[in-house]
This record gives structure tokens, sequence and C-alpha cells, in this order.
């Protein structure tokens, strides 16, 4: 599985229809993406599943009137269930001049019932991209594994968290599966050899641990991992332990990480709920890295930190309070693939 900040040939979204995931607020969730739409088009393919044509539709006329050139954007009538492509969508995997999607299950996070159309979004890309679809099957069952689950530098690191898949009670991805299964399916799907397992996932998060609101890759030696100094925070001790976990964690070569401190903004809550807002959970795309911000002073300083590790592009920030209430920003909707 290639780095995301390798070439993309395209980045794959699926347009928000589904307004019970932003109860109150969905108003707003088409413009913010028609943003995202135009800043990753400006440096690839957006391969935008729309439902039907009527779907497609809606999407276009938001789009025209957003001012969006539609030249980069390809619609696929694929049904979809929610948005989240980075945990329903295909998961490509390259080498030698090929690429492939790696056909995991996705179940909905093992929390909800509305899954089965998006189950079949990597099925459908496969056949409309021409390449193959892989079935992972371990021990004699399919493998469940959202991308938000996973991070790598394509170069044989992984990471990931305990409380997403070895929690044996929450949110059971793959009953019975133990550390040593997850990390043979790693080495022998996505060529990660080496996976460093951090602790638990960020307060507000309903993914029960997802590593990309927590800690990413932003290069081959580096990670940026959230930090939350106020002691009060729900956030503080466990964004502890997962430091003195990286500052003890090793690569695919036996050498430490960089590890760098990313803020976390103030508490966002709406409803009486408290929200998975990250600066982590950033995407980088050929033209841009789009990080969420939150109307908070600490939007600049993490702007200004992700700019610095990943200096080769420029940073954006897609305003994400809105975007968020979906318990989701701009990591979770989007899936990469990679040019070759």
């Amino acid at each position: 599985m290639p780095a995301e900040w390798e070439r993309h040939e395209a980045t794959w979204l699926s347009w928000p229809h589904n307004v019970r995931d932003w109860p109150g607020r969905f108003a707003p969730i088409p413009w913010v993406y028609a943003q995202i739409v135009r800043r990753i088009g400006a440096g690839e393919k957006v391969r935008l599943c729309v439902g039907d044509a009527a779907g497609e539709a809606r999407a276009r006329r938001v789009l025209a009137r957003a001012g969006v050139d539609p030249g980069p954007v390809e619609p696929h009538r694929f049904p979809t269930d929610r948005i989240w492509n980075r945990d329903s969508g295909p998961i490509f995997v390259a080498g030698g001049g090929k690429k492939a999607i790696a056909g995991f299950r996705f179940n909905a996070w093992a929390k909800y019932p509305d899954w089965k159309r998006d189950v079949r979004i990597p099925e459908r890309a496969a056949r409309a991209l021409r390449l193959p679809l892989r079935p992972v099957v371990h021990r004699g069952r399919e493998v469940v594994l959202e991308g938000g689950a996973i991070d790598v530098n394509g170069r044989g690191s992984l990471l990931t968290t305990e409380e997403c898949l070895l929690d044996p009670e929450v949110q059971v991805r793959n009953p019975g599966f133990e550390r040593q299964d997850y990390e043979q399916v790693f080495r022998e799907v996505l060529g990660a050899r080496h996976t460093i397992w951090l602790g638990k996932g960020i307060a507000g998060d309903d993914t029960h641990g997802h590593v990309d609101d927590l800690a990413r890759f932003v290069g081959p030696r580096t990670i940026v991992l959230c930090q939350e100094p106020d002691g009060r925070d729900a956030n503080h001790r466990l964004l502890c332990e997962n430091r003195e976990r990286l500052e003890g964690a090793r690569l695919e070569d036996g050498s430490r990480p960089e590890v760098v401190a990313l803020p976390m903004p103030q508490p966002v809550v709406f409803a009486g709920q408290r929200l998975p807002a990250s600066y982590a959970n950033f995407y980088v795309c050929n033209a841009a890295t789009l990080v969420p911000t939150f109307d908070d002073p600490h939007d600049r300083i993490a702007l200004g930190i992700l700019g610095e590790l990943i200096s080769d592009r420029p940073v954006v920030g897609i305003h994400a309070l809105d975007l968020v209430w979906g318990l989701g920003t701009l990591h979770c909707l989007s899936q990469q693939e990679p040019a070759v």
C-alpha cells in the first residue's frame, strides 16, 4: 500500500445524501464538499460516487454553482449508504507497475446496520477500472478492516491501535483475531512487515479508536501525534500514553521515528455530544494537503506544522465545524488511488 503523499491517479469520494449523518446541519455539507472537490481536482481526477442519475444531477448543480471545474470529476453511479470512503471505499495496493484493490470487508464499524450498499463499493470500483479485486481471507473467513484504522509509510511500517482492532468486547471487527493475525494480514496484503501498535483513540470517536484521528505518517520516518496539554481533558492521558509508545517504537529498518506534536483543537461539542475534532484527519492529495479547521486559535499552528512537514505542496484549511457533526472529516471521507 503506497503512502498517501505518493502520486495519485485519483481520489474516491461519495456525494453526501444521508441527512441522518448530519441531523439538523445537513444544508452546508454539499457546499463543503464542493470546496473539497475543487481542491482535489486541481491535481488529480475525482472519482465521485453519486448513487444514480438524480444524485449525479444534484452533485453537478452544486459543483456548477460553486464554480468547480467539472473536467476532473468522474461520476460513478454507485449506490452508497454513507460517504466515509476511507472505510468503505477501495483500498489500493500497487507494485511492479500494476495496481489492484484489496478486498477487505466493511461492516459499518461493527456498530451500524446501514452497510449493504457501501460494502459493494470496492467490487464496483474494480469492475469500473478493470482492476483485480483480491479478497482478503484469513483463518477461513473474510477480514473486516477500515482504511481509517491504519496508516502506512509506504516503506513497510503501519500504524494502528489496540482499541480499534484488539478490543474483545466493543465493536469487534474480527472475533478471535489476535495481534499476530492482523500483523500477518498487513504483511501479506499491504506489504507492511512492521506494525506499530498504539493504545486508545481520541475522545468522541465512534469508530472506537481509528488511528487517523490520532497519529499519522507525514514522511517515511516522521509521525505526527496529537497532543493535549490540559490535564483535565479526556484526551490528555491517552495521548501521553501513545507518545510513550511512539518514543519506544521502531520503524521497519529498526530506526526510531521522529515524532512531532500536533495540537488538538478545543473540544467541539454539539447537542451535548463531544465530536472527534482533530487536525490529524488531514488528507494529502496531489495539489495540496487539506487540513480540517475548527474556528480555533490552534488552526494556524496545525496548518504551520503540517506545511513545514509536507513542504512539497501547499497546506489548505477546510472549514470542518459542520462536517465533524457527521463524526468524521477530510481523511474519513476520501480514499486515494495511486498512480503507477
